[in-house]
């Protein structure tokens, strides 16, 4: 049996078709290739944008702003000396791009200016930071990426 070149054509573009889909089948079953979304509930997130973008722009006025610096024993956060540390209060989120089962958030409760974030609670990489506070009746939110070694 003979086959003519516009046969040929159709087998080859058909197993080329096979094999895409082959592999879009294999990646969407597989749980090693997790298709997370960066935040759960999109529409509810966008609908508080123009809240958060005032929260941003009040720490953005602030003449000290927070400092956020990687050290050995893990991370230092600073908030300005001219913040009262027992009327602060909010959370600080951390999340992890390559990985959603190391994101975490932790409440700010400080003594002093400053809030330590242990090493044994993270791994090297990109750390993308977010401060959220409220301070005598304002809102604040500070965000930073931080790389660790």
């Amino acid at each position: 049996m003979k086959i003519n070149w516009g046969t040929s054509i159709v087998i080859a573009f058909g197993l080329f078709m096979a094999f895409i889909l082959f592999f879009v089948f294999k990646v969407q079953s597989n749980p090693e290739y997790d298709n997370e979304l960066v935040v759960e509930e999109y529409y509810k997130h966008d609908a508080r944008f123009q809240e958060e973008m005032q929260k941003i722009q009040s720490a953005e006025d602030l003449t000290v702003k927070p400092k956020i610096e990687a050290f050995e024993k893990g991370i230092k956060i600073t908030f300005p000396s001219e913040f009262n540390p027992k009327n602060i209060k909010g959370k600080v989120s951390l999340y992890r791009p390559s990985n959603k089962k190391l994101d975490f958030e932790i409440p700010i409760s400080l003594s002093d200016s400053t809030l330590l974030i242990p090493e044994n609670k993270l791994v090297g990489g990109r750390w993308d930071i977010t401060l959220n506070w409220e301070y005598d009746g304002k809102e604040f939110q500070f965000k930073e990426v931080l790389y660790l070694q």
